[in-house]
């Protein structure tokens, strides 16, 4: 009998001859119900496909391998963007509409696969500051100390942008991570619309990770648990948040308004993905879970300086729903001491009132229902808290924009 995710056999086919292909659309809901600095609903969408192939079957090449995956972004500029302006991730497929590639890729792995290299246009995203426990939710994303602070957000959805990256894994539950990339993928709406641009000229961005694992196999009883710990380095040039090249605040009437060059920014990172409960044959991803990442920059160059989110999720709760998975989750961004020493100095030479930046903060309640195999439907409640970290408000500057709730829902399709 016929597969009803492969009715005519071919992606079996494809398969035996190490060629894999996916297609997954995600469509969302979302609508601001107060607060921001506009109400209103809004749909957004996204088409991934992506194809894999094993070169070993393939053409006979050991240990090499092949990927690539590209977007079609429609109706996806959010209510991060429109109704909010925040820092802090609302939705993570929201993003400039457009057709765009992602990442294209070759990797080769040697000594019993315990060593690779992978070379092409990649993101960071796909495996540098992640959190497993954390991917139910749609406000789950690239971490906003690095979003806010690297140029253009740095190489991560929906932005790739050529580097390589080696992987050396010296025994089953320890691997370490290293990756350099161009350090500026360009700006999705402008400079990268189609993700084709393969800048090689900017600013080298390194990432570094070790990661270990604990009680992943599907037999183990033991409580699952992973720990990440990585940096990064950024080697270009960035502006001092308060100060101009004379050491005059910007705010300063005398001063020249161009910030202060620094060299090179810098950042270290921690994540931990838990498990609370494990059920009798339950997976590492089953029962209950927690997750937190952690993150610090210097104050001087990054308008983000301290990063933490975290969250709880239940998995396979229900008896008469072991697919479906709820949760809560938070995100905590904190602004510069140097942003906000600017803030104050605004205040002090103009004598006009304004907000003081602070932080941004969202939480989220979500519930990930499976309707069938490869189609789930997630109702979502957020909070967004001092939305872009407690600027003034456009139509009155005097006030901060206005903290506000946001409901919707999310369906997924993956064939």
């Amino acid at each position: 009998m016929p597969d009803n995710g492969d009715p005519a056999g071919v992606r079996k086919w494809l398969s035996e001859r190490g060629v894999t292909y996916g297609v997954v659309y995600t469509g969302e809901a979302l609508g601001n119900v107060s607060g921001g600095i506009r109400q209103g609903a809004l749909y957004g969408g996204k088409l991934e496909t992506a194809v894999g192939a094993n070169l070993e079957k393939l053409i006979g090449w050991q240990g090499l391998s092949f990927f690539a995956n590209a977007f079609q972004i429609h109706r996806s500029s959010g209510p991060r963007d429109q109704h909010f302006t925040s820092l802090v991730t609302i939705s993570n497929i929201e993003a400039f509409s457009s057709t765009r590639l992602s990442e294209l890729w070759f990797e080769q792995k040697f000594f019993d696969d315990r060593f690779s290299i992978r070379i092409g246009q990649l993101t960071t995203d796909a495996e540098f500051f992640i959190s497993e426990y954390s991917r139910m939710f749609i406000s789950s994303d690239w971490p906003t100390i690095m979003g806010a602070n690297i140029p253009s957000g740095g190489p991560a959805y929906p932005l790739a942008t050529p580097g390589v990256r080696w992987k050396f894994d010296p025994g089953a539950n320890l691997s370490m991570l290293l990756g350099l990339y161009n350090g500026d993928p360009g700006d999705q709406a402008v400079v990268n619309r189609t993700g084709t641009n393969f800048r090689v000229n900017d600013p080298p961005l390194l990432m570094g990770e070790i990661q270990h694992r604990t009680n992943q196999e599907k037999d183990s009883r033991g409580l699952a648990r992973i720990v990440r710990l990585g940096g990064w380095h950024h080697f270009g040039k960035f502006d001092d948040q308060r100060f101009d090249g004379a050491g005059l605040s910007l705010a300063h009437p005398l001063s020249s308004g161009t910030a202060r060059q620094l060299r090179g920014t810098s950042g270290i990172y921690g994540i931990i993905d838990q498990q609370l409960y494990r059920p009798e044959g339950g997976g590492p991803d089953s029962g209950i879970s927690v997750f937190s990442r952690i993150s610090a920059a210097p104050s001087d160059r990054n308008l983000i300086n301290f990063f933490l989110d975290g969250g709880v999720v239940f998995a396979g709760m229900i008896p008469t729903r072991p697919d479906d998975r709820f949760g809560a989750s938070f995100i905590y961004a904190r602004m510069s001491d140097r942003a906000r020493a600017l803030d104050r100095d605004a205040i002090a030479f103009s004598g006009i009132a304004q907000p003081v930046r602070d932080y941004e903060m969202t939480i989220e309640l979500s519930y990930q229902a499976q309707i069938k195999p490869g189609w789930t439907v997630q109702p979502v409640f957020q909070y967004i808290i001092h939305p872009g970290g407690h600027v003034p408000d456009p139509v009155s500057p005097n006030a901060a924009i206005k903290s506000g709730a946001l409901v919707g829902v999310r369906s997924t399709v993956a064939f």
